[in-house]
């Protein structure tokens, strides 16, 4: 039998995504409130919902995290490193940066390397999180062993499977693969169609420490009954 768990525990492994391009502002200050009342790890909103979401969130545990050269990461170098400053400036402490995806399928492992180092350097020197998203459904197996010792290498906090608006989001395969090429230093972040609690602990299963989902109302609900049923605990 698993471990018991609670809903804090699964609220500190999500990062609520507010990133739909449709999204209306209802839908984001009942995401921000959300995320506020089961204290999720972050919200995490499109660069121009930076400010407000700070403001919003004042006071709250709740971190602001928003993303790099989404969703391709075909922006230059330097449109990176302004784009990751300029969010910070404006009250982001954690980053989701997408790679360069076509250099590394590409095999331009080094333009790759000083693409994620030059955010890495830029987010660390100022106390952010940056986690890189490879978009895995474009990528091999070899591809994604690859991006991990990359971004090992430069230091970056979490590999992350999927921006979520590719042609499929993460898989468990991906996400054991992300953690088996990774050393203990280096997290994993699960996007993309995950949607259930039973998703959320899969992935947490397969090796996942974070997810992100725009799910987080029904998932936690779920937790919340589970943990008043005694039944939320971690999969064998």
């Amino acid at each position: 039998m698993g471990n018991k768990l609670t809903v804090s525990d699964i609220a500190r492994m999500i990062d609520h995504s507010l990133l739909r391009p449709t999204l209306t502002d209802p839908e984001f200050f009942e995401g921000i409130e959300l995320a506020r009342k089961y204290q999720c790890a972050t919200v995490c909103v499109a660069p121009y919902d930076v400010p407000r979401s700070a403001e919003l969130l004042k006071g709250s545990p709740v971190r602001i995290s928003t993303v790099v050269d989404f969703p391709h990461g075909s922006n230059m170098t330097e449109s990176k490193v302004f784009e990751a400053n300029l969010a910070l400036d404006r009250g982001a402490s954690e980053l989701d940066m997408v790679l360069a995806i076509s250099r590394l399928v590409a095999g331009s492992y080094d333009y790759v390397e000083a693409d994620v180092r030059a955010v890495v350097e830029a987010a660390h020197a100022r106390g952010a999180v940056v986690k890189v998203i490879f978009e895995t459904c474009y990528l091999t197996p070899e591809m994604i062993v690859k991006g991990c010792e990359l971004c090992e290498r430069v230091g970056a906090d979490y590999v992350k499977t999927s921006t979520g608006y590719g042609p499929r989001g993460a898989t468990l395969d991906d996400v054991r693969l992300m953690r088996k090429s990774c050393s203990p230093k280096v997290a994993v972040k699960a996007s993309g169609g995950i949607r259930t609690l039973d998703d959320v602990l899969e992935y947490r299963k397969a090796g996942a420490k974070m997810i992100g989902t725009r799910a987080s109302a029904a998932i936690l609900d779920e937790a919340a009954r589970r943990e008043a049923q005694g039944t939320l605990q971690e999969l064998d």
